[in-house]
């Protein structure tokens, strides 16, 4: 994605607080890393300039990485809104994949129409290690179903994620992404260079990091 729209997202996202920054007093994520930021992007949704953003970015991601794409996918559950914006700017058809089958009626994954034609990109809020969305990009081509790639938010950028998505033979980008926000943070003086540093040094080795 362009510089301009990642310093957009990344500002928007830091305004609204979908994203916090705390180096000093880390979050506990519920795979128990310790990390020093936390996003919550489902809040975007309650914001009509920064949805509108991020479904201007997402379509014009998806015009320009998957211009094959002829269905807009929405991963449940927070994929879901950002997916029908998209597919609405686009003109385009648009499904969504649950997490599991529904437990009643005829439970269904997926809701929508697809056939033999149609080519998804698959739309989450945020990639951290990637198996919410490749999850439900193996349940679409377990059935048949051509996903041409992953659209997101925001990635944290961990190397877990990249060797999922190399391993599932899926690519994928998104709007905005950790070095971005800390980066864009610090030019808001909303963190200090030790911050900075801190916040660098989480990224560069997650799961042994200490602030």
């Amino acid at each position: 994605m362009t510089t301009e729209i990642s310093k957009q997202i990344a500002t928007d996202l830091l305004k609204i607080k979908a994203v916090s920054l705390s180096p000093n007093e880390p979050y506990t994520w519920a795979s128990g890393i310790k990390a020093p930021i936390y996003t919550d992007n489902r809040i975007t949704i309650s914001y009509p300039n920064v949805r509108d953003h991020i479904a201007e970015g997402l379509a014009k991601l998806i015009q320009n990485k998957f211009p094959e794409a002829n269905v807009i996918g929405g991963v449940a559950t927070a994929g879901i809104p950002h997916a029908a914006l998209v597919a609405e700017k686009l003109d385009l058809p648009m499904i969504y994949v649950r997490s599991k089958p529904k437990d009643h009626g005829q439970g269904k994954q997926m809701e929508g129409v697809v056939d033999e034609h149609s080519k998804v990109v698959l739309i989450d809020d945020l990639l951290s290690t990637g198996k919410s969305v490749l999850n439900a990009a193996k349940y679409l081509t377990d059935n048949k179903i051509n996903v041409v790639g992953v659209a997101a938010i925001f990635t944290y950028g961990l190397p877990d994620s990249f060797e999922n998505f190399e391993e599932a033979h899926l690519d994928f980008d998104t709007l905005t992404s950790y070095p971005a926000i800390i980066e864009q943070a610090k030019e808001d003086n909303l963190i200090s260079a030790e911050e900075l540093n801190s916040l660098k040094k989480w990224h560069q080795d997650p799961w042994n990091w200490k602030n």
